[in-house]
């Protein structure tokens, strides 16, 4: 039609949850995020990320978590058992700075797809959030068809 004016969709790659208590943690990899065509959603610990993800009837839909494990209020631990709990079909991984073989281990028995020890490169962060996304995309799809 003559003087329709469309705006070309933008393909959105995911949308991702950012659990961390450090704002310049955050605002990087937000940014990275941004740039690489995710959607972000950044909370500061993980009272907040259980709010957003569970409030009321219209909870926040995320395609993976990127959490931290030393929070206040609520740790990444207590969380994670929240969204493995709730929500297992969300992938989850932690981005954490104290390496802790032990945790790893609890942690990928309770469902974490990924435990990755600070500094991580931004493309292994992406290549890893990517897959973790296409998984869920491809589970979800089949049952929402």
């Amino acid at each position: 039609m003559a003087g329709d004016i469309h705006t070309p969709k933008i393909p959105r790659e995911g949308r991702i949850l950012i659990v961390d208590d450090e704002l310049f943690i955050r605002k990087p990899i937000r940014i990275g995020l941004l740039q690489a065509g995710y959607e972000v959603v950044e909370v500061a610990d993980g009272q907040d990320a259980i709010t957003a993800l569970g409030e009321g009837d219209n909870p926040l839909m995320v395609d993976a978590i990127l959490c931290d494990i030393r929070m206040p209020r609520i740790n990444g631990v207590d969380a994670i058992y929240f969204f493995r709990t709730h929500y297992p079909s969300i992938p989850v991984i932690v981005l954490t700075g104290y390496p802790d073989c032990e945790l790893a281990l609890t942690l990928m028995k309770m469902g974490v797809r990924d435990y990755l020890v600070k500094p991580v490169t931004k493309q292994d962060l992406l290549g890893i959030l990517k897959r973790a996304v296409d998984d869920h995309t491809l589970f979800r799809d089949q049952f929402v068809a």
